[in-house]
């Protein structure tokens, strides 16, 4: 938003003996390009075809051929920070967001929101006659602004865009994701060959149309942020297809074949070696063939997630050459963070449940492999397939090595950059993507942004790389920390530190590697060179301090539970038709008893539909009237279900199910009726709500739980309130399976 112009006309008795100002608000420059910012999710440093990859990436690699690659570029380790640096052009810990935004903890380098001292590059923009908008994921609000109420000053409305449609969090599910348009969560009923992919695309058309239609004279701003390739891989079936087969070679040949193709590429250096395989990931000739089955077939659903993903942003391209604006386009592509370990040494169907509740067996996913990719899987492949995504590299997403921080960046712009596919090897990290833009629009960052002094810029403009191939890197350091993780670059020297969770900060190991002699971090220097480390060491703390990073902390998902045990709550009520309760702010029940109440101002007798959802396909429960009646239907999994019934009277007035925490992971149900219990199933396991849950509807229903046949979406009926009480005490949450097995093989190193 702009700042009313001053008036420079003259007001007079009349329009007679006045003299108008139609000066107007601030016009972008003559021949401004327009920008449009390209972020893909979980994609490792290798994961494109013009990277090295097997993968078919022709779109992209077009773009590369057209443009510029970066082999040295950096990002923070994990989503929320690198989105807080990308659009602010500051350390994400200056900025606020230390770690992902559902990971707030109270200090000022984790609020897991912008600082508003940290203009946006939609908020510059904006002010600079530019039309902006957003589509995809945006994972910069907190747990606390998440409701519909908001606030939403730290949505991306909030943020300098004028449009948004997209998703709050870290994941969505691919076919049925929970979705906003501005600052309103939307319905998505299910409609064949749906693909969330396929839907941001058309949107990100329609604001591209709309503006060049509307105002042909004034550039745009597009930030899409894709979901894919982040887990779940969900993907067309065609896409798999012709995947088949790809990887029957297993980890070790793809990973070998790749450097040998990046060597060839220039990616890396001609004397780059590969890192070792990372503690937990076997050599492929000692997995076992049933394990190699599920391997094969979950890395080759990613693999097709990545082609199609590739051929949905090359229709965005496709139309803006359609509309006359892609020359005169500065198009940026990069990657968040490096491929994620979060999938284990198996991988898995469903990585929620995997990682949170009930590790998953390789028998029970051979039993589902058809499913890989599908809407009845959520899927993630394994450890060793994402190290080859991170090929040379070693370690994962999380990390401060290469396989953390190192990312693929290409830069398109035909009216200004000659590139030629050509690769430029200078340092630079992702809070040097603002300043870049900013230089090559020739506008300056505001000292003061709605009357608020602003953190000075810490990115380092790497626009000169585009004439000049050869010039010396100009950034001199950059600070990483990431939950523990600690790294310092320094003039081409890295000192990195791999903490492990729970440790004392005091004792980690700190190696040190000269990027510019060995790529993939594989000859530690430390003990060649103590005094150099203690240096850097020492200047990662007063980094630290300068960009307010500190205080150190490792904890995860605990911060989340630690907001809500800050924020106690007990009792939710529910109207019929409202908004979708996102997935993170429904009741916290995990282990935990509750009642579950609907209140009806009338006779329900020839009431139908859903009460109240709270779900997903993979587990959840369902309050439904059908047939006259009350229908309670509960699935702690998509394989197991209880079901309970009572018919309804005419003076019906409240039907309650009660959950009676018996044991760790075990309840009783039953279902009351005015306050007369009337049927019960007894010593059931319970599910955990943030690893299953899709959110809560009242009244209506676009999801259906595991076991329930009607798929009506709304509510027919006398339907006052739904209440959700919880009992007075819970047990604290259990450690997450997958997170305790991924340290446990961490701390092998």
């Amino acid at each position: 938003m702009q700042p009313d112009p001053e008036f420079r006309g003259r007001v007079g008795k009349t329009h007679k003996d006045s003299i108008p100002d139609w000066s107007g608000p601030v016009a972008p420059k003559p021949g401004a390009p327009n920008v449009v910012v390209i972020v893909l999710d979980d994609m490792g440093f290798s994961d494109l075809g013009c990277y090295g990859s097997e993968i078919s990436t022709p779109r992209i690699d077009r773009l590369a051929a057209r443009g510029l690659r970066y082999s040295n570029f950096h990002v923070t380790a994990m989503c929320s920070p690198t989105r807080a640096c990308l659009v602010t052009g500051r350390n994400a810990h200056s900025v606020g967001v230390g770690a992902i935004a559902e990971w707030s903890s109270g200090y000022p380098a984790y609020r897991g929101q912008l600082s508003t001292n940290a203009a946006t590059i939609a908020e510059i923009l904006s002010a600079q006659g530019y039309g902006t908008y957003a589509i995809g994921k945006w994972h910069l609000t907190n747990l606390g602004n998440y409701t519909t109420a908001g606030p939403h000053d730290s949505w991306p409305l909030g943020r300098g865009f004028s449009r948004w449609y997209g998703f709050l969090g870290g994941f969505t599910d691919q076919w049925a994701p929970d979705l906003h348009r501005d600052n309103q969560p939307i319905r998505t009923p299910p409609v064949p060959g749906y693909h969330l992919t396929g839907d941001l695309i058309d949107h990100a058309i329609e604001h591209v149309r709309d503006h060049v239609a509307d105002a042909p004279r004034r550039p745009f701003l597009l930030y899409l942020a894709l979901g894919a390739p982040h887990w779940p891989h969900h993907v067309p079936k065609p896409f798999i297809e012709r995947c088949k087969g790809r990887y029957d070679a297993g980890w070790d040949e793809i990973r070998a074949a790749r450097l040998r193709k990046q060597k060839a590429e220039g990616i890396v250096p001609p004397d780059t070696g590969l890192a070792p395989r990372n503690p937990g990931v076997k050599a492929w000739t000692d997995v076992a063939a049933d394990e190699r089955a599920v391997s094969v077939r979950l890395q080759e659903t990613y693999a097709a997630f990545v082609e199609h993903t590739d051929s949905e942003i090359g229709r965005l391209v496709d139309y803006l050459a359609d509309v006359g604006q892609l020359d005169n386009t500065l198009l940026v592509l990069l990657s968040d963070n490096g491929a994620s370990g979060e999938g284990g040494p198996a991988g898995a169907i469903n990585i929620r449940r995997h990682t949170q509740y009930e590790p998953e067996t390789t028998a029970f996913a051979l039993e589902r492999l058809e499913a890989v990719g599908s809407d009845d899987a959520f899927n993630h492949y394994p450890m060793g397939w994402a190290q080859v995504s991170n090929t040379p590299l070693k370690w994962y997403k999380k990390n401060t090595y290469g396989g953390g921080i190192r990312a693929p960046l290409i830069v398109h712009w035909p009216k200004r950059i000659a590139g030629g596919g050509a690769v430029r090897g200078q340092y630079h990290h992702v809070i040097d993507v603002l300043p870049t833009v900013l230089e090559e629009l020739g506008i300056a960052a505001p000292g003061s942004y709605r009357g608020i002094e602003q953190i000075p810029l810490h990115g380092e403009s790497f626009a000169y790389t585009f004439d000049q191939p050869d010039a010396p890197t100009r950034k001199q350091t950059q600070i990483f920390e990431l939950v523990g993780d600690r790294a310092m670059w320094r003039d081409g020297w890295k000192a990195v530190a791999r903490h492990i969770k729970g440790e004392d900060f005091d004792q980690d190991r700190w190696e040190l590697f000269k990027l510019d002699e060995d790529f993939a971090e594989l000859r530690n220097r430390a003990d060649d060179h103590p005094a150099l480390l203690r240096e850097l060491i020492a200047l990662w703390w007063a980094e630290a301090e300068k960009f307010g990073v500190l205080p150190l902390d490792d904890r995860e998902g605990e911060r989340a539970f630690e907001w809500l045990r800050n924020n106690p709550r007990s009792r939710y009520e529910y109207r019929p038709g409202m908004a979708r309760v996102d997935r993170q702010l429904t009741p916290p029940v995990t282990d935990r008893g509750y009642r579950i109440a609907a209140f009806f101002n009338a006779s329900p007798v020839a009431s139908s539909g859903p009460i109240l959802v709270w779900g997903s396909r993979f587990g959840g429960c369902s309050l439904r009237a059908e047939n006259g009646e009350i229908v309670f239907h509960y699935a702690c999994t998509e394989t197991s279900g209880h079901t309970l019934r009572c018919r309804l009277g005419a003076d019906t007035r409240c039907m309650e199910v009660r959950v009676e925490r018996i044991a760790k992971g075990r309840a009783n149900l039953s279902l009351a009726s005015d306050g007369i219990a009337r049927c019960s199933v007894l010593d059931v396991r319970t599910w955990g709500t943030f690893g299953l849950s899709s959110g809560l509807t009242c009244g209506w229903s676009n999801v259906t739980v595991p076991g329930v046949i009607d798929r009506s979406n709304d509510f027919v009926g006398p339907l006052d309130k739904v209440v959700v009480t919880l009992d007075a005490q819970a047990d604290e949450p259990a450690p997450e399976q997958g997170e305790a097995a991924y340290r446990a093989v961490a701390a092998e190193q």
